[in-house]
């Protein structure tokens, strides 16, 4: 039997992916956190970075260790509105405008929301038009495309769109699906970490030292709400949880595994934590995998480049389409929960 009960994990994944986080402007989705916490009668708070943060009172409160999964997603925001009321747009993230296609997004205006087209230009063209290269010779970028919503300038700012407003996949285009024991949706990366989250903070109870699980804010764009966090409370050992890229270039597979890092783009993690972890798993019989990545970052590899921590590993589940319409196991993601909940219940 799994860890966690599959259709329960996919209901919970899909709440989170449901409700919009895109960068800096994450309110949606921290009501609907907070108020899991609150069922589950546990302390938490949203801190002056916005993360929110459950604490489970250890039985020795001098040693604390902190969970990390960000909350926050992808997506672009607006830099210009041309006077015909087309919208411009540049990347939040590692976000690729050929990834999303040409679709519905949704425009988080301060006072309302207007969807509109995520829009390329005509493919019934020849060389004259400037679409044509996009389909021959190079690649599409966000300075390329644009999006359309009939609406006038002048209602765009009455609803609050303007220069910094944030633009995430439409609703409608974000239900997740089940594919067998796998799920497919956008931004996996990272709202499945913290339905990870949300399950360990209703199963930890009197652990050995404070655990501290942290829906962390602004991540995407340089694990400002973490970095805010380990600065502000002393932790003595940080975990972040994260998606695991599948590619060709790494030795990993996919499935039920969690992968565990040793490296990634901004340094090594700690070896000794791993080796703890890995300690674990093996007792458990859950199976883990071990990689180094390029083109990646974590809470815990950044916070411990900055020396706010001593201590960090990264636990991840593997993920096909990272950045995009993303594929995991739920197996992986149940595994990820159960090592996490075990190793909290352990003398470091």
């Amino acid at each position: 039997m799994p860890f966690l009960n599959y259709d329960r994990l996919f209901d919970s994944i899909t709440e989170l992916v449901m409700h919009h986080s895109p960068s800096g402007m994450e309110t949606e989705v921290d009501r609907l956190i907070m108020q899991k916490f609150a069922d589950l009668g546990v302390e938490a708070w949203l801190d002056e970075a916005g993360n929110a943060i459950a604490k489970i009172p250890g039985i020795d409160s001098s040693y604390s260790l902190a969970i990390t999964a960000h909350k926050d997603e992808i997506g672009a925001i607006v830099k210009n509105i041309t006077p015909e009321g087309r919208v411009e747009v540049q990347r939040l993230g590692g976000a690729f405008p050929w990834v999303y296609g040409e679709g519905v997004v949704d425009l988080l205006g301060d006072r309302a929301t207007i969807s509109g087209i995520l829009s390329f230009g005509s493919r019934h063209v020849s060389h004259q038009s400037p679409q044509k290269v996009y389909q021959e010779e190079k690649a599409l970028k966000w300075e390329d495309v644009w999006i359309e919503t009939k609406c006038t300038s002048q209602q765009l700012e009455t609803a609050g769109i303007r220069p910094g407003t944030r633009v995430v996949v439409g609703k409608h285009r974000k239900q997740p699906i089940r594919l067998q024991d796998y799920i497919g949706s956008y931004t996996l990366d990272n709202k499945a970490s913290v339905a990870i989250l949300l399950a360990l903070a209703e199963r930890l109870q009197n652990p050995p030292v404070d655990v501290y699980l942290v829906a962390s804010a602004k991540e995407e764009v340089g694990a400002i709400g973490a970095l805010y966090f380990t600065q502000q409370q002393k932790i003595d050992v940080l975990i972040a949880l994260e998606i695991c890229p599948l590619s060709s270039e790494y030795p990993i597979d996919d499935g039920e595994a969690p992968v565990l890092l040793s490296q990634d783009s901004y340094g090594i993690y700690d070896e000794r934590l791993n080796l703890q972890l890995q300690e674990v798993a093996q007792s458990a019989n859950i199976p883990l995998q071990m990689a180094i990545l390029n083109s990646f970052g974590s809470d815990a590899s950044i916070a411990m480049k900055f020396g706010h921590v001593a201590k960090a590993a990264c636990l991840a589940f593997p993920t096909q389409n990272t950045h995009g319409y993303e594929i995991a196991h739920l197996g992986a993601i149940a595994n990820c929960c159960h090592l996490l909940s075990l190793f909290c219940q352990t003398r470091m």
